[in-house]
């Protein structure tokens, strides 16, 4: 039934006595030549107030209506739904009951309401009517605070600072831009905003007609409050200026960075720039160079893995390889390890891209291509140095890798990172790049491949069964009698999303004599990732599931973060 265009919708109006019939045909009239909706008309017109109009709406659609006093004192916090969003689409999120997302919309009969909500949150939705007044309102009152703040630096920005549209090849201009009062208070609100939702990045990327403002929060993007368009080139010019890059130059990437203090907290934040089709595109990611380390033991490894780990860290000489794709925690562990042998007895030598916490008593060096420190370079230093432990943040390349190689057969511990999907990868990896397979054989003790999942939201975790088809995905043929699978529902704490911080899953490849064999004879990986998991290695899937199994994530979760190839 769609009371925008149905005639029965007027109808019952008429039978229930609420419009005359020569009330229809002048709204139905009005209706079609201006391409309003029947009610939005029947206000236009005068002939009903928006309450009478939604309160019939209501009882014609059988379902609730929400007068202006009856709004929640507080709404549920949703990440990927913004202020500007609910304006434009007039709806308004009222609560979160048993996994089921509650919203007002003064057109509740528009589809694209409940597809975009249902699409964008993974969440069931039901509707309620309200007037557009009351739901304005109500969006001014929750999210005031925060966006009423970005809005109002907005409005001291005067239209005329069009930025490529006028004077935009202008580096004075530019400058004068990025210095101006408002777009820096602007462009600090951006990153406190980010910091304060404990954001890892901020996204701001043009498009044809708008500027997107992203936020990523426990690996996943949300949708930020995003200022106009015709601010970009100011906005963009002001974060070049703070990570000390060159504003003129918008044809080529750049990489910067800008350090800061927020509510005592030192922060770097890693600025990338890459031109796009219609601007810059900027991603800023946010560390905290103060943050507390955590320990081995909290890092979700399985007893047997971490007892392995630890045996392997404290090893006088060889290799450690950490693997997996960016963001997904390789660092954190590499610190953590790290932070377990650190003691006045141990040198340890880091060269890292960037720096990104500070651990105390080890020395940290940060790559400069620029000036000829690469991470090949620096390692050629380091072992000069009389290390125990040194710390390679990446292997990208074959001089790198030997010289890292080198330094574990000549006495050091040696922990690096490599970009391969799985722990048996890396072998493969390390031949690809020209290391001799004996080498590989007598220095690699073992691989860890991580991948990071959020935990579900202590809030409002839910008990729950499992489709078939999750678990045929995720290669399960029977749930154990003792599982506690469980479901985030969506709550206030976990804003909406069911999910609240994160944890890792872990493949491990200890290196055995069958194992260093068949990397002496150049063995393809998936034969060596078979020989791995016959002889007792959890894969990322596998761990994946046993913490499925203790309630600590969703298969949803596992599904999203790891590739079934990996399984195969």
């Amino acid at each position: 039934m769609d009371p925008r265009h149905s005639p029965s919708f007027g109808r019952w109006l008429t039978g229930t006595g609420l419009l005359s019939d020569a009330e229809l045909a002048r709204a139905e009239a009005h209706r079609q030549s201006t391409g309003e909706h029947l009610p939005d008309a029947l206000v236009r017109l005068g002939l009903s107030s928006a309450e009478e109009v939604g309160q019939a709406l209501a009882r014609h659609l059988e379902i609730a209506y929400v007068g202006r006093d009856e709004f929640p004192s507080g709404p549920p916090f949703l990440q990927r739904l913004s202020p500007q969003y609910m304006r434009q689409y007039r709806f308004c999120p009222l609560a979160v009951e048993d996994g089921v997302l509650v919203v007002a919309c003064a057109d509740p009969t528009d589809p694209t309401v409940v597809d975009e909500l249902r699409g964008t949150l993974g969440i069931d939705v039901h509707l309620a009517v309200a007037t557009e007044t009351s739901i304005l309102e109500a969006i001014e009152r929750y999210f005031g605070a925060g966006s009423t703040a970005v809005q109002k630096v907005i409005e001291t920005i005067g239209d005329d600072e069009r930025g490529d549209e006028a004077g935009g090849e202008d580096l004075t201009s530019l400058r004068d831009m990025a210095f101006d009062a408002p777009v820096v208070r602007l462009v600090n609100l951006l990153i406190e905003n980010a910091i304060k939702a404990n954001a890892s990045d901020v996204h701001i990327e043009p498009f044809e007609d708008s500027l997107r403002v992203r936020y990523r929060i426990d690996g996943v993007l949300f949708d930020a409050e995003s200022p106009p368009k015709r601010l970009r080139a100011a906005i963009t010019s002001r974060i070049k200026i703070m990570a000390e890059l060159n504003i003129a130059e918008r044809r080529l990437p750049q990489d910067g960075r800008i350090r800061m203090g927020l509510e005592g907290r030192r922060l770097d934040l890693r600025v990338s720039t890459i031109p796009t089709l219609h601007g810059e595109s900027v991603v800023m990611r946010i560390l905290d160079r103060a943050a507390i380390l955590m320990p081995l033991e909290h890092l979700g490894f399985e007893e047997r893995n971490r007892r392995t780990i630890e045996r392997i860290i404290g090893l006088p000489h060889g290799m450690l390889l950490v693997t997996g794709p960016t963001g997904s925690g390789k660092t954190t562990t590499l610190y953590a390890a790290l932070d377990k042998i650190n003691s006045p007895d141990k040198k340890i030598i880091t060269i890292e891209d960037p720096v990104e916490y500070q651990l105390r008593g080890v020395n940290q060096i940060p790559v400069k291509p620029k000036i000829g420190l690469t991470f090949a370079a620096g390692l050629r230093h380091i072992v000069r140095q009389d290390p125990d432990v040194i710390m390679v943040g990446e292997i990208r390349d074959l001089e790198t890798a030997d010289i890292g190689i080198h330094a574990a057969l000549t006495g050091h511990l040696v922990f690096s990172t490599l970009h391969t999907n799985d722990a048996p990868g890396a072998v493969t990896r390390l031949l690809d790049m020209g290391v001799e397979p004996y080498l590989i054989a007598s220095v690699l003790e073992g691989v860890l491949a991580q991948r990071l999942v959020r935990l579900i939201c202590a809030g409002c975790r839910r008990p729950y069964e499992p489709d078939v088809s999750e678990l045929r995905a995720l290669g399960i043929d029977r749930v154990p009698a003792t599982a506690q699978l469980s479901r985030g529902a969506g709550c206030d704490d976990c804003r909406g999303t069911g999910y609240r911080g994160r944890t890792g899953i872990y493949e491990f490849m200890g290196m055995s004599e069958d194992l260093r064999s068949l990397a002496l004879r150049k063995t393809p990986g998936h034969e060596i990732r078979q020989r791995a998991v016959a002889a007792g290695m959890t894969t990322l899937r596998q761990d994946g599931w046993n913490k499925c199994c203790l309630g600590v994530t969703t298969v949803d979760e596992i599904l999203r973060v790891t590739h079934e190839d990996l399984e195969t």
